[in-house]
């Protein structure tokens, strides 16, 4: 049969848009051959995140660090996080029509080959099947760890949260709400300020497009300083937040979507504060962290069964919208985890 796949037409450096991309398709044998470990999986969804368009650039400096930020050539299918149900399996380990979740990618079906990473589902987790891949998956876990094993928060710790209604973001601010800490996020749009106060109750928000003095906005969100800043954007952002800091103040870098497409916007916090204030900034992967999964997948089951936590996803259908779910990601269009749903079980 056969099997469409979305690729890159050519390297992208700056802003996406969907003519990058091209859907091609290959033929596919729906069986593993005899002696294979193969797993065939037939992908019900998959994750957009930003960190792929670092490996759609002709070179970026992190495309020679970890295995899933390798450099995508023009016309190669691309690998992403995805969850779907096993068709033809030579693992014994996965049979037909289970649901599992995993490093699949942007195609009607992943051949997942032995020593990738692809997990069961467990049954026991009685949750919508796309929530594996954001509040019960990588973004939940980036979040988790982010928060606890690198912020190590202390009650009543005040949190700035950047692109808070992101796939990470939107998460960070509820687990900070949870451990009584005061919490302020900023987002791009009046829409998603409201819905940070009043639908995830972050004690306060801004649109930072609002904001001619980014560093003053800080001071007047953060009279008495910034205990911990949870950064997904970079740029004069995180020299702002480093400005307004206390002593032992901590900076989780997750991400810094703003330098993703634009390398003028390098973030320049101010090293002597840095120095007398005594601030951590740390970069991290949820993969250096797997060591706290089951407590993560413990602790956020829980919350969400009693309704402590919600999750925001922005899920578009079809195969063919993943080139303009991805674009968006860019203008700052998804509220929430962008997922795009490819078929139904």
């Amino acid at each position: 049969m056969e099997n469409k796949y979305v690729t890159i037409k050519r390297f992208i450096d700056g802003l996406p848009s969907g003519l990058d991309f091209e859907l091609r398709s290959a033929p596919l044998t729906p069986a593993t051959p005899q002696g294979s470990e193969d797993v065939i999986v037939k992908n019900l969804f998959v994750s957009i995140d930003p960190y792929q368009i670092n490996r759609m650039k002709e070179y970026s400096s992190s495309q020679e660090t970890v295995e899933v930020a390798r450099r995508l050539l023009p016309g190669q299918r691309i690998d992403a996080f995805g969850v779907g149900r096993v068709v033809a399996s030579g693992n014994a380990e996965f049979k037909r029509d289970e649901l599992v979740a995993g490093m699949l990618g942007w195609e009607e079906y992943t051949v997942v080959r032995p020593g990738v990473m692809l997990t069961k589902i467990d049954s026991n987790l009685d949750f919508p099947l796309s929530y594996h891949l954001g509040i019960l998956g990588p973004s939940g876990l980036t979040a988790y760890a982010g928060f606890y094993d690198v912020c190590k928060p202390k009650k009543g710790e005040k949190v700035l949260v950047s692109a808070a209604c992101g796939s990470v973001g939107h998460l960070v601010g509820q687990f900070a709400k949870l451990s009584g800490c005061y919490v302020v996020g900023c987002a791009g749009s009046k829409k998603k300020v409201e819905l940070l106060k009043e639908k995830l109750g972050f004690d306060d928000a801004f649109n930072y497009k609002e904001e001619t003095d980014v560093k003053s906005a800080l001071k007047r969100y953060f009279p008495d300083g910034i205990d911990i800043y949870f950064d997904n954007v970079g740029a004069e952002m995180q020299e702002a937040a480093v400005a307004n800091m206390n002593a032992f103040g901590r900076v989780a870098v997750c991400g810094a979507i703003s330098r993703y497409t634009d390398a003028g916007k390098r973030a320049a916090p101010d090293m002597i504060d840095v120095i007398y204030k005594r601030i951590t900034i740390r970069g991290f992967l949820a993969y250096d962290h797997l060591s706290i999964y089951d407590d993560f997948i413990s602790a956020t089951s829980d919350h969400i069964r009693h309704g402590r936590m919600q999750s925001l996803e922005d899920i578009s259908q079809g195969l063919e919208s993943v080139p303009s779910a991805f674009a968006g990601l860019f203008r700052g269009d998804n509220v929430g985890k962008k997922l795009v749903q490819l078929a139904h079980i």
